[in-house]
């Protein structure tokens, strides 16, 4: 991703739902203006979500989800409309497609109730609305559920008709989940310096800083502070050349031990990861299920989660960092699983806790839902920067910015 690209996290996802041969794909067509999606009169022919980052006017960067019929039929189609449904999770808005011509069918009442359970905002795309018989049946539904027709619009993905209004909706109802939140500028005054710590090591990518590194030093310089970058090589450095304390130290999760003994008591320390998790959900949760790694014995299941799927490195801080320093906080042999992207159990029963990323990859709705599922279903869920400073001794530190986190302890 480029510096200047709007993390896919931070878009509003609008995903594309409704039965076999609705005319998703060519809605979805219409809506981009430009060939997202494979059409075809084949029933089925998408088979997996279908995602692209864009710009969607009025609206602005948006990800479009195209995605499987959710009547499809077969093992194989269970778990295509099992993939489908699971793409609804992330989603700020759905769109549901209707066949006009063939008018709502039980599936698509469904998904409506779906997206009701969820609280995720929808509008109905009318499609194939340039046929009598679509025009006549939205007649009808207009007469039958008035508050129904109300959310709908006629369209035609092949003429064109009704694209621009469904547009228009979609600006009005896909407001990403969070929208207005800091990352961290709330927590410092204008003018502020923060020293930002950045290892870099086997597991940095090349060439560039990582999102939540990036996203920090944005939002501290849109807020007009002075973001200082450096290497925990360089810290004690760079702090000694600074004229007085910096406002705030912000550390990569993996450096918070030596980090928390270079920079000095008085001086506040946070991570990233912190940062990203306040951001995107709920810290208090993250700090209260930070308890369970104390309990943790030997057999007892732990669910190690990534919100990105990016490439493992020797020194990969899930599937090596991790497991080393839960090993050493708990004595214990424990049984770890590991997940990333979009592979989160539906069920969470089987573990005895959670140790999820900051989430920047992922919306605050997904970030949001993965916690409340960890709640429902009685697992304790924390966070890598949470639980890192906490088996290294210095969460209370870590969160004296936070006091609401803070009184959770």
């Amino acid at each position: 991703m480029g510096l200047s690209e709007t993390p896919s996290g931070e878009r509003a996802h609008i995903g594309f739902f409704g039965v076999r041969n609705a005319g998703k794909s060519s809605v979805v067509n219409a809506v981009t203006g430009q060939e997202l999606s494979v059409v075809s009169d084949v029933r089925g022919t998408t088979t997996d979500p279908v995602r692209r980052a864009m710009e969607l006017l009025p609206l602005g960067p948006v990800v479009i989800v195209d995605t499987p019929g959710v009547d499809d039929e077969g093992a194989l189609g269970e778990a295509r409309v099992a993939r489908a449904r699971r793409a609804l999770e992330g989603c700020d808005a759905a769109v549901l497609v209707v066949d006009g011509a063939r008018g709502l069918g039980e599936k698509d009442r469904e998904l409506l109730a779906a997206f009701e359970g969820r609280r995720v905002p929808c509008v109905i795309a009318w499609n194939k609305c340039d046929l009598d018989g679509a025009r006549a049946g939205l007649e009808a539904l207009g007469r039958q559920d008035p508050a129904l027709a109300g959310r709908t619009v006629a369209v035609s993905a092949l003429t064109g008709e009704g694209v621009r209004e469904l547009k228009e909706r979609l600006a009005h109802l896909a407001r990403p989940a969070g929208q207005g939140r800091r990352v961290v500028a709330d927590l410092v005054g204008p003018g502020s310096v923060v020293v930002l710590v950045c290892p870099i090591d086997a597991s940095a990518p090349k060439g560039r800083l990582i999102l939540p590194q990036q996203m920090t030093i944005r939002d501290l310089l849109d807020a007009g502070c002075v973001p200082v970058v450096c290497r925990d090589t360089e810290l004690a450095r760079a702090l000694a050349s600074l004229g007085e304390p910096p406002a705030l130290v912000v550390t990569d999760s993996q450096a918070f031990g030596p980090v928390s003994r270079i920079v000095p008591a008085e001086v506040p320390l946070t991570s990233f990861s912190i940062l990203m998790l306040r951001y995107k959900a709920d810290l208090v949760s993250a700090v209260a299920g930070a308890a369970a790694l104390d309990r943790l014995r030997d057999g007892d299941r732990v669910l190690v989660s990534e919100g990105c799927a990016h490439h493992r490195q020797c020194e990969d801080i899930g599937t090596v960092k991790m497991p080393a320093w839960l090993a050493a906080h708990t004595g214990a042999e424990l049984k770890l699983s590991f997940t990333s992207g979009a592979d989160f159990p539906e069920d969470l029963t089987p573990f005895s806790a959670i140790v999820h990323c900051g989430g920047c990859t992922l919306t605050a709705r997904e970030m949001r839902r993965r916690q409340a599922q960890a709640v429902a279903q009685g697992v304790p869920m924390t966070n890598y920067g949470v639980a890192i400073a906490h088996m290294h001794g210095i969460l209370r530190r870590s969160l004296f910015p936070f006091p609401e986190a803070l009184a959770a302890l």
